[in-house]
């Protein structure tokens, strides 16, 4: 499972790095426009990815699916979720509402599918304790 913890962090840096850029970039130019991308980049990619990642580390649950799915659906979550909420509020590149809105839509339910993952996570058996 420290494969687990060591891609969620990696992620994690990712998103903090993009996250600090966003906000940089937002002081300089003076403009808000990225005011809710980056605040999801930096609450659901940055610090949400970085506590599963210490959850990993801490705890070891016992090999299953649902820990794949879990660290599969958060990263792939995440990302949907900033990425389509970008092209929603932020239209870069003049795609159709419909497309902007299924985008983030999708990205956020499998984000939240990666929440009920680790819920269920949290009610299993560790390696330690089976």
């Amino acid at each position: 499972m420290n494969k687990y913890s060591k891609t969620l962090l990696r992620f994690s840096a990712l998103f903090a790095l993009v996250g600090a850029f966003l906000g940089s970039h937002m002081a300089g130019a003076g403009s808000y426009a990225f005011k809710t991308v980056h605040a999801h980049i930096l609450v659901v990619g940055w610090l949400t990815l970085f506590a599963w990642a210490v959850y990993y580390k801490v705890f070891t649950p016992a090999r299953t699916m649902v820990a794949t799915f879990h660290v599969a659906s958060a990263i792939i979550g995440a990302i949907g979720l900033t990425t389509g909420m970008w092209f929603y509020y932020l239209k870069p590149f003049d795609l159709a509402d419909t497309i902007t809105t299924v985008f983030f839509i999708v990205g956020g339910s499998i984000m939240l599918l990666s929440f009920v993952f680790f819920f269920i996570l949290t009610f299993m058996k560790t390696e330690e304790n089976n």
